[in-house]
């Protein structure tokens, strides 16, 4: 007999998977040599070895990601697709970024997986030298469905699916005059 937790995740494992593959950026959270912060986003290419991104050292997110490799990513729902612009569906994760060496056997693999999914434009670019690819490798994150309905999810294959059921806590002072 499967438990909560298992039924959970044969449900939302594949709701997950499905909403990631159908965005094709994501945003960028990153921070420079200072710790100053900084978004973006980048167009993206999902693998079982991680999420790949192609950027130039031109833009603040390429500069940021040499001077740290720690970076928060984010997919979510288009606005004009959601119920309620309070609550966008999103999957969002900590990542470590890779530099992955444009010699490599590795970069052939995932700028072929990159040009499969985003089109021609990841051949020009790549041969660029100012174009770098990184893997961001997910060490942990949360899935958003809407209000009330977050869950942790963990590593590159989403298989291990936690509900986050706290509650949204009231404004006391509102409570107590009501």
């Amino acid at each position: 007999m499967m438990d909560k937790a298992e039924r959970l995740q044969n449900r939302l494992g594949p709701e997950i998977q499905e909403f990631r593959d159908a965005r094709k950026t994501l945003q960028l959270g990153t921070v420079d040599k200072d710790g100053k912060p900084h978004t973006s986003y980048a167009p993206f290419a999902f693998s079982e070895q991680g999420y790949y991104i192609l950027v130039s050292d031109l833009a603040q997110h390429g500069r940021n990601l040499k001077a740290c490799k720690a970076v928060s990513i984010m997919m979510i729902e288009d606005e004009s697709e959601a119920r309620t612009i309070f609550a966008r569906r999103r999957l969002s994760f900590d990542t470590q970024a890779e530099l992955v060496d444009r010699d490599s056997e590795h970069w052939k693999t995932a700028i072929d997986v990159m040009e499969t999914r985003l089109g021609e434009m990841i051949g020009n670019l790549s041969q660029l030298g100012d174009f770098h690819l990184y893997r961001l490798n997910p060490v942990i994150g949360r899935y958003v469905k809407g209000f009330g309905q977050a869950f942790d999810v963990t590593g590159e294959d989403l298989l291990s699916v936690v509900h986050l059921d706290e509650g949204h806590v009231q404004n006391m002072k509102a409570h107590q005059n009501g």
